[in-house]
C-alpha cells in the first residue's frame, strides 16, 4: 500500500515538488511546469492543510485521479480544500509534460477578511476531480492573469494594503470560477443530460421498489453516489438544468408517485405512505400538501 503523505504547510509541497521555499508562508503561485515528481513515484496520495486551486494543461496523458481520468486536455481548473484526500497515478512514459499555474492558500491568509466564510459557500471546492472546470481559452486567459497579479502583489513590498488588494483577487477569481462553472453546465449539454436521464431511472427504480419502508426515503448522499458524482455538484446541475436542489427533485418525482398511486389504485393514504418509506402518514401528507396545496385524500377525491 502506497504512502499517504500529510502536507501541513505550503513548505512542505514547495519542498516535494522539489521548489524553491515559497515567497510567503501563506500564499503561493507555482508555475506547474516546473513542479518535479520524484522519479520513482507512480501513485501519489496526500492530504494537505491549506487550499490549493490548479490551472494546469496536457494532464489527460500524464494523470489519472484515483478511478477517475481527466476527460479533457485544455486548461481544466480543478480546487481542493483543506484536508482533502488527493491521489494522483502518474504515467512514466509520457512524453507531454503539463503546464499551467497551482495557487496554495493557508487558510490563515484569509483571517478576519469576510471571505474566510464566504470561500465555504463555493461548493466546488467539494467536487470530485473528474467534475473540473474545462476553460476555454479566453477564460483560461482570464484566471491567468487573475493568478499572475497575485503573485505579483505578495512578491512586491508587502504593505497595509497588500493582503486586501490579494483577497479581492481571490474573490474575483472564485466569482469568475463560479461563473464559468454556470456556463458548463449548460454547454456540456450531452454529458450533463445524460446523469439527468441516469437520475430519473434511478428514481424511477427505486420508488417502484416493494421494500421502500425497509431501505426508507432515498437521501441526496446516496443518489449522488450511485451516480458518481459529488452532491454539491449533483446540486448545482440540477439548480442549472431544472431549477430544483436535489432534495426538490426527490420530492418531485415522490409526489409524481405518489399521485399515480392515489389515482390508480384503491389503496388508503396511509398505505400508499408506507409503500413509498414513511414511516408515519401524517409526514407523507404535510409533504403532499407542501407540494400540491390539496391533502392526498383531496386529491383522490378531485379525480371523481
Amino acid at each position: 500500500m502506497s504512502h499517504t503523505y500529510h502536507f501541513r504547510s505550503l513548505q512542505d509541497l514547495h519542498r516535494y515538488y522539489g521548489l524553491p521555499q515559497p515567497e510567503h508562508p501563506l500564499i503561493s503561485v507555482i508555475d506547474y511546469s516546473k513542479v518535479k515528481y520524484p522519479e520513482d513515484v507512480c501513485e501519489l496520495k496526500w492530504i494537505q492543510d491549506f487550499y490549493i486551486l490548479a490551472l494546469k494543461r496536457n494532464v489527460q496523458a500524464k494523470f489519472n485521479y484515483g478511478q477517475q481520468p481527466y476527460d479533457f486536455d485544455s486548461g481544466v481548473l480543478s480546487f481542493f480544500a483543506p484536508q482533502q484526500l488527493l491521489q494522483v497515478e502518474i504515467n512514466p512514459d509520457t512524453q507531454i509534460e503539463p503546464s499551467g499555474w497551482l495557487l496554495l492558500l493557508h487558510p490563515d491568509f484569509l483571517w478576519n477578511t469576510p471571505l474566510a466564510k464566504t470561500i465555504k459557500s463555493y461548493n466546488f471546492f467539494q467536487y470530485k476531480v473528474n467534475e473540473a472546470l474545462f476553460l476555454s481559452e479566453k477564460e483560461e486567459k482570464v484566471i491567468t492573469e487573475i493568478l499572475q497579479r497575485i503573485e505579483k502583489e505578495y512578491q512586491s513590498n508587502m504593505d497595509k494594503f497588500s493582503q486586501s488588494l490579494i483577497i479581492n483577487q481571490l474573490e474575483y477569481l472564485l466569482i469568475y470560477a463560479d461563473r464559468f462553472y454556470q456556463r458548463q453546465f449548460l454547454t456540456r449539454k450531452i454529458t450533463n443530460h445524460q446523469i439527468l436521464a441516469k437520475l430519473e431511472l434511478l428514481l424511477n427504480n427505486y420508488f417502484a421498489d416493494e421494500n421502500l419502508i425497509i431501505k426508507g426515503l432515498p437521501t441526496v448522499p446516496f443518489i449522488a453516489s450511485e451516480l458518481n458524482i459529488s452532491p454539491n455538484y449533483l446540486s448545482n446541475l440540477l439548480k442549472v438544468l431544472t431549477g430544483q436542489s436535489t432534495q426538490q427533485f426527490i420530492h418531485e418525482k415522490l409526489i409524481e408517485k405518489a399521485k399515480e398511486k392515489l389515482s390508480a389504485t384503491s389503496l388508503s393514504v396511509s398505505e400508499i405512505a408506507y409503500a413509498l418509506g414513511f414511516e408515519h402518514s401524517q409526514s407523507f401528507s404535510k409533504l403532499f400538501k407542501a407540494k400540491t396545496h390539496l391533502t392526498p385524500i383531496e386529491f383522490r377525491a378531485g379525480l371523481n
